[in-house]
């Protein structure tokens, strides 16, 4: 195998998955994954520029960074490119006001986002939250609108914690695509833009990054 400098020649900026990749979340904060934390260190002190990017909608990125930084890595918010306050700026700029259907502990994200009179509906990884009642709410929103629209904070059909296989915002999102005869806009992993924006905060160009 090549050096490690030789296979990173032309390569300006790194992105780097955290959840399965630097870490398993689950109870007690979850566990790093043997050998990411001095990675990401190496990565640091390298010449490249490092962005972090994640799916993660059960928690905010301020309650994120500090599991991260109390499993050893160094890390800090603004180095964090995540779906929901890419969602918040949707909002904002198309005038919406969302039904959300997501996790608490995300909320606060959304603590500037006027959510009366919902004409849209944001949907993550609501986890306990899943219920009938709260998935009918969505649908009724969606199916009273006429032009409804429906933003998922990723698309995944599952994810691993220490305990386990879990499963992810994918299975409802579809749910509500057949319900309700629409497609959603997914914001987060792997939507082009969702890259793209991550690549903008560091100053590189795709092909200069991997």
């Amino acid at each position: 195998m090549a050096p490690w400098g030789k296979r990173l020649a032309g390569v300006r900026g790194v992105l780097l998955d955290i959840s399965g990749v630097l870490y398993d979340s689950g109870a007690g904060g979850g566990t790093a994954i043997a050998g990411s934390v001095e990675a990401v260190a190496r990565l640091k002190r390298s010449r490249l520029k490092v962005r972090f990017c994640t799916n993660e909608s059960q928690k905010s990125r301020a309650e994120l960074v500090g599991q991260l930084r109390r499993l050893g890595f160094d890390i800090s918010e603004g180095e964090v490119t995540a779906p929901a306050p890419a969602a918040c700026q949707i909002l904002k700029e198309r005038g919406l006001r969302p039904y959300l259907l997501i996790h608490d502990g995300v909320r606060s994200e959304f603590d500037q986002i006027d959510t009366s009179n919902p004409n849209c509906v944001v949907i993550a990884d609501a986890g306990e939250s899943f219920s009938y009642q709260n998935m009918n709410n969505a649908f009724q929103v969606l199916m009273e609108l006429e032009n409804p629209v429906l933003i998922s904070l990723g698309k995944g059909r599952y994810y691993k914690e220490t305990s386990g296989l879990m499963l992810d915002v994918g299975p409802y999102m579809k749910a509500l695509e057949y319900a309700c005869g629409i497609k959603a806009e997914v914001v987060g992993k792997p939507s082009p833009e969702f890259f793209k924006s991550a690549l903008q905060a560091i100053g590189v160009e795709a092909h200069q990054a991997q």
